[in-house]
């Protein structure tokens, strides 16, 4: 059950969209690069969650990298639960710092993937908006986001820093040390 999951210790829990989403990919592959060191440091579990059957994990986080805990909700029972919306409201212009492509070319490259994937299958509701949750240990909630669109994200380091956790730079630029 999703207690388990946080029951114990605190967890940042991320609901993506679904495994095709290519905003959703891209915000992975960055979550990808939370070192397992500064979540144990921490005592804090990052989980991603979708919406599609258990047979997409394998090959969603061997093309993002992530290498993090993942479930599936194939029923979408806790995103329902949680709040979490149906369809875009895109009264909001917000632009993630995670997504790198724009919408053609993500788009473009999401279909190809559900074309050529092992199973063809548009992998969850293309309507379901995701969210971001911190909770735990216990049922304490320390922060809920729900997504108004595909973009909105909340950015990972602000997830992390509400959890406790150290930041990332995710950047590809080098650090620029003052000497």
């Amino acid at each position: 059950p999703f207690h388990a999951l946080y029951g114990q210790q605190k967890a940042i829990v991320v609901f993506v969209r679904n495994f095709l989403c290519y905003t959703c990919k891209e915000y992975v592959e960055d979550l990808a690069k939370v070192p397992k060191a500064f979540l144990q440091e921490a005592n804090v579990r990052l989980i991603v969650i979708g919406q599609s059957s258990y047979h997409h994990i394998k090959p969603f986080c061997s093309l993002t990298g992530y290498t993090h805990e993942m479930y599936v909700d194939p029923q979408r029972e806790i995103y329902k639960t949680l709040g979490m919306k149906r369809g875009e409201c895109n009264s909001v212009s917000v632009q993630s710092p995670h997504v790198k492509s724009n919408v053609l070319l993500g788009s473009i490259r999401s279909m190809w993937r559900a074309m050529t994937g092992p199973a063809f299958d548009f992998q969850g509701d293309p309507a379901q908006q995701g969210g971001a949750l911190i909770i735990g240990p216990g049922n304490e909630v320390h922060f809920l986001h729900l997504d108004k669109n595909r973009l909105d994200h909340v950015p990972i380091n602000t997830v992390l820093q509400l959890a406790g956790v150290k930041t990332v730079n995710f950047s590809n630029k080098p650090p620029i040390i003052d000497i």
